[in-house]
């Protein structure tokens, strides 16, 4: 995760206003190139994890999830490069599959010959002094692909970069996320040190942030759809998640996951620049990007039950439909 040599970060920035397929793929396929091409990141024969946000499943017109032509399009890219594309998620409600579903692209991504894979056989690994349990097939991966949605978040302000990792965690029933949001969440360093360490571990090679559709207001289910039209990849998370604050007019310093980064020296420190390449852009895009009402970051033990019980109703719903 350190920076390039010169001390400078570089991120991607492509613009694509809508979902066309072609558009998309041609919008990712250069920013690989402006990061040094497809070869740097995958090689011939890996196993590439794949990892969207997929957190219930929700269509298309509620922009909770990465779109799936983003998914399918990076999937598509690793396919052609040689490497054997894995899709897979721990979803806070349904799996994978489900979520895929929901979205449409469970059916092409098999076509193309993608693996859609539940993050699910937690092995216990210490991260920040918290034994959390990681998903075996994450863990299987030769390299990891981190693909978030850009979301207002009601607990941490915004998820850009480093948020979408913890949905690799996994353990007692899915909800294991859940219940280190009531262990560890009682103040944000705490909480955000795991997630940051998460991030770190796992290591992705590589971020592509989904920001033609963002999620705005009350993140990361509830908010609305609001219109950004931008890709933001890059190597070092810290780095994509300022210029996702420059396209929304977000201040950084507001952003616990990213204050706690620097804390911990992972990714570029603030006080260097960003250096971005591709589509230049004014700052901010979207000005009046609406931020969330923010809530606890500690969810309460009635507030883990309930969810446990969506979790049993929406499954319940996948067996009969």
């Amino acid at each position: 995760m350190a920076p390039d040599s010169d001390m400078t970060a570089v991120v991607a920035v492509k613009a694509c206003c809508a979902y066309e397929p072609a558009a998309v793929r041609a919008a990712i396929e250069g920013q690989f190139q402006l990061l040094g091409g497809v070869e740097r990141f995958v090689q011939r024969g890996q196993r590439v994890l794949i990892k969207p946000n997929l957190i219930v499943p929700k269509s298309v017109d509620i922009p909770a999830q990465t779109h799936p032509e983003v998914i399918y399009a990076v999937a598509e890219i690793v396919k052609d490069a040689g490497a054997i594309p894995w899709v897979g998620d721990s979803p806070a409600w349904s799996q994978t599959r489900g979520c895929l579903k929901a979205l449409g692209i469970d059916e092409r991504l098999e076509k193309l010959g993608a693996e859609i894979v539940n993050l699910d056989r937690p092995v216990r690994m210490r991260i920040e002094n918290t034994p959390v349990g990681i998903s075996r097939a994450v863990l299987e991966a030769d390299v990891i692909l981190n693909v978030p949605k850009l979301k207002a978040h009601q607990q941490l302000g915004a998820t850009f970069a480093f948020k979408n990792m913890y949905g690799c965690v996994c353990g007692l029933g899915g909800k294991e996320k859940a219940y280190w949001h009531f262990a560890r969440g009682k103040e944000f360093e705490p909480f955000c040190r795991m997630v940051v360490g998460i991030y770190q571990k796992l290591n992705p090679v590589l971020t592509i942030i989904d920001g033609i559709v963002g999620m705005e207001g009350q993140g990361p289910i509830n908010g609305q759809p609001r219109q950004v039209g931008y890709l933001v990849a890059g190597v070092d998370p810290a780095a994509c998640e300022r210029v996702c604050c420059d396209l929304v007019g977000f201040d950084p310093r507001d952003l616990p996951l990213l204050m706690t980064a620097e804390k911990m020296g992972v990714g570029i420190s603030s006080s260097l620049p960003v250096k971005i390449v591709g589509d230049v852009f004014d700052k901010p895009v979207c000005g009046d990007f609406q931020s969330a009402q923010l809530t606890p970051l500690r969810f309460t033990f009635p507030h883990i039950c309930k969810s446990i019980a969506k979790q049993c109703v929406i499954l319940l719903k996948s067996l009969f439909s």
